[in-house]
């Protein structure tokens, strides 16, 4: 399932413990955009949100997964306990930049 509400993630405990949910999938970007900040996935409060689900979910016992738009923030969320971040969402980033960012995180 997805976490990209203000809404989701003031339930995210209840919404973890469902039975048959394994996994929360974070968009920042839609959560920065319900939270009144769009364009802002990385404003403080967005973040904060961010890591909150992370903890909440893992204490759940399941995994989680976040969207990050650079690799500070990746490695920060990675840090926080995501078990995996999709690092850009541009396909051509994806084309283009996937030979750095795999030599960057093999460092």
């Amino acid at each position: 399932m997805q976490a990209e509400s203000a809404a989701s993630v003031e339930n995210i405990t209840e919404i973890a413990a469902v039975e048959g949910v394994e996994g929360v999938f974070i968009g920042p970007s839609d959560l920065a955009a319900s939270m009144g900040l769009i364009g802002q996935q990385t404003h403080p409060d967005v973040v904060a949100a961010v890591k909150h689900v992370i903890t909440e979910v893992k204490a759940a016992g399941k995994f989680v997964g976040v969207n990050a738009f650079a690799q500070e923030q990746a490695r920060d969320y990675l840090a926080a306990g995501a078990d995996f971040v999709n690092v850009g969402a541009d396909v051509a980033l994806l084309a283009n930049g996937s030979r750095a960012l795999l030599e960057a995180f093999q460092k």
